[in-house]
């Protein structure tokens, strides 16, 4: 396939210097990077957007290699930021960086043949690079003026309190130029001609290209190409859940928080992710945005999308887990099937309360909803009595009786009861010793 093309009706495409479309089509297979910062344990959606980049790179028969920003991370990258960034210790970027190479390889074939996937860590070229050395070998070759002019560093400039920044340190200036030297060592050490990333490294990544035709004399020829920063319909950034980040680690985001994150997004926003995040071809999602369109409630689209990222990113099995936990809140399905940590993914998002183990045997169920065992699931008995006798009421799922005594109430894990009242409130009331 032609990258380029895939890339534009995928809306995954935004810039790229002349030439680099040449370049990919004439001389097939083109090794192309993109790093990553390592300053969390895990990658993030945002960070998925442009793995795609490699994964379409490689799928039209060219050499994805990811960099992982060992030295770089050390510093961080000014793009975007308007504050100066903690910088991590050396052991906390090696636990990062193993992370992050073991889920790009869920994504990227690693291989022996020409187009197989490379990780490489820059830390391991400027560990013993000096930085008298650096200054000599690479500092000469650009100018403060060119390094200036660059938007991430404009922003930042002059930074006080009306601008909303407070400048910018002689660290993250140098930035661009280590990750401009990135570029070169990778040509000079790989054959790399090509380096992509969102469409904020744009000035990162052209430094990169000017830095290897000075230091090869003019000689030396790379590109550049970027994608689309992915946005909601409203313009604000994607990957933020009302919880927060949502990480690629199952254990700092969960499958069940995952396949949730996809399943409910926006109808306006879901047409462009799915091109984005998935490798389904264009008949085949214009397909589903015919489906969808006829019966929208069904979500048909939400639910292809979320469908295959979880399971790209997660597995099969926990993507059937988290459709079966979904089943439990929307469609009535088994609670007593749900492990706790999955019991409390999905009620997450509903009021939790305490009681007192020994309070269950003085009371009645209209007791453990009101305020006599502190839950305050309703306001006073009377009303808790009231919406029990018409049937408003469950307890795990099995409608509650105002005759019932709340030891009766069968638990879950021995210690959680499922409360839920009318049609969508629900509470998850927890005993405490």
């Amino acid at each position: 396939m032609n990258l380029i093309d895939e890339l534009r009706w995928r809306g995954m495409f935004h810039d790229m210097m002349p030439g680099t479309d040449e370049q990919l089509q004439n001389h097939a297979p083109v090794s192309g990077y993109i790093g990553f910062d390592p300053t969390a344990a895990s990658l993030h959606i945002g960070n998925l957007a442009t793995i795609m980049l490699l994964v379409h790179l490689q799928r039209a028969g060219h050499r994805p290699v990811a960099l992982v920003g060992g030295a770089t991370g050390m510093i961080g990258d000014p793009s975007g930021k308007s504050a100066e960034r903690n910088l991590l210790d050396e052991t906390t970027l090696r636990a990062n960086q193993a992370g992050i190479r073991a889920q790009l390889e869920k994504f990227l074939t690693f291989d022996d043949s020409p187009t197989g996937a490379l990780v490489v860590n820059n830390y391991d070229w400027f560990k013993e690079f000096g930085f008298l050395q650096f200054l000599r070998e690479v500092g000469k070759h650009l100018t403060v003026n060119y390094m200036m002019a660059k938007d991430s560093v404009k922003r930042r400039i002059g930074g006080n309190e009306d601008s909303g920044t407070d400048g910018i340190s002689y660290t993250e200036f140098s930035y661009q130029l280590l990750q401009g030297y990135d570029f070169y060592h990778l040509y000079k050490e790989l054959g790399v001609t090509l380096q992509m990333g969102a469409s904020d490294q744009w000035g990162n990544i052209t430094t990169g290209t000017e830095l290897i035709r000075r230091m090869t004399g003019g000689e030396g020829k790379a590109y550049a190409l970027t994608g689309q920063l992915i946005t909601k319909a409203d313009g604000t950034k994607y990957g933020k859940s009302e919880t927060g980040t949502v990480w690629l680690n199952a254990a700092m985001t969960s499958p069940y928080q995952f396949y949730q994150f996809f399943l409910n997004a926006a109808d306006a926003d879901v047409p462009r992710l799915i091109r984005v995040f998935t490798l389904l071809t264009q008949p085949e999602i214009e397909a589903l945005e015919a489906e969808h369109a006829q019966a929208p409630h069904l979500r048909t689209l939400q639910k292809a999308l979320a469908q295959d990222v979880t399971i790209r990113v997660h597995g099969q099995q926990a993507y059937e887990a988290a459709v079966s936990a979904s089943q439990v809140l929307f469609g009535g399905g088994d609670l007593a099937s749900l492990d706790e940590a999955t019991l409390l993914d999905v009620f997450a998002g509903s009021p939790q309360v305490e009681v007192p183990r020994a309070a269950l045997a003085e009371q009645n169920v209209v007791g453990l909803l009101s305020e006599a065992t502190g839950s305050s699931i309703f306001p006073s008995k009377g009303e808790a009595r009231k919406m029990i006798q018409g049937g408003g009421v469950s307890l795990n799922r099995e409608k509650a009786t105002i005759e019932q005594q709340a030891t009766d109430v069968p638990l879950l894990l021995n210690k959680y009861i499922v409360a839920q009242k009318g049609k969508k409130n629900y509470y998850l009331i927890k005993l405490t010793e």
